[in-house]
């Protein structure tokens, strides 16, 4: 992954919308989500979910398909694999991390 494709999809999760709406499909699976069900969940008008939805699919966070007259939303998990796995590729690579958590005995 190349640093402009990371930086749109982490500026495209930088909405607390899209980053529920993005949240909500990713627990959905690989079913996805109808564009209705999806609109149930997040509990947002239909147009600022399509906004919102489009500027994910742009950064190629998400995908939609129709079936029919209804049209699916689905993360898409290669995508998400990659930004994290390009997040955490060199953690530590020019240091120690700190400990998450220490515990006293």
């Amino acid at each position: 992954m190349n640093i402009e494709t990371a930086a749109s999809q982490m500026e495209s999760l930088g909405s607390p919308t899209r980053l529920r709406i993005y949240r909500t499909l990713v627990r959905a699976g690989l079913d996805g989500l109808a564009v209705g069900a999806l609109q149930q969940k997040v509990d947002i008008p239909a147009s600022t979910l399509s906004h919102h939805c489009r500027k994910l699919i742009e950064a190629g966070l998400v995908t939609q398909e129709r079936h029919g007259t209804t049209l699916i939303c689905r993360a898409n998990y290669k995508a998400m694999s990659s930004l994290i796995g390009y997040l955490a590729d060199e953690c530590c690579a020019d240091g120690r991390a700190e400990e998450a958590a220490t515990t006293e005995d």
